[in-house]
């Protein structure tokens, strides 16, 4: 059970996060062609399903969030998705560039922290001002009896 002062708290880090997920999400479909380029120069296989799936996942997560439906299931599998786009977009041990390499350093660990936002929403759920938290049943003695 949250306050609502937390449900606000949740809500604005949802918001924070799905900015982040549909602005990526929109600008893969306007350069998709670039899009897919890039992850044929990153050796992902299956471009072909690998590039409207990411674009979907980021597309489809920023939405849910932004609304606050299936947060705890959602916020696990956007810290999965999260660590994945780290491991494979942000390379840095392949990296022979230094001012590259640092550049990719910071973006890895920056989604590593992503990951963790997303981790605490796994755990907090939406709160009230949700999808979820309008369909979760509401506490006091007759539920609890």
């Amino acid at each position: 059970m949250t306050r609502p002062v937390d449900s606000g708290v949740i809500l604005l880090a949802r918001l924070m996060l799905a900015a982040l997920f549909l602005w990526g999400g929109v600008m893969k479909l306007v350069g998709y062609a670039g899009f897919v380029g890039y992850l044929h120069s990153k050796g992902v296989p299956l471009v072909h399903i690998a590039a409207p799936v990411a674009t979907a996942v980021e597309v489809l997560g920023g939405i849910f969030l932004v609304v606050g439906f299936k947060i705890r299931a959602l916020g696990l599998f956007m810290a999965v998705y999260t660590i994945a786009t780290a491991i494979i977009g942000h390379d840095f041990w392949n990296i022979t560039d230094a001012a590259v390499q640092r550049d990719m350093v910071i973006h890895f660990w920056k989604n590593v922290g992503i990951a963790g936002g997303f981790l605490l929403l796994c755990v907090t759920g939406a709160g009230r001002i949700s999808i979820d938290g309008a369909r979760a049943p509401r506490g006091g003695l007759s539920s609890s009896l």
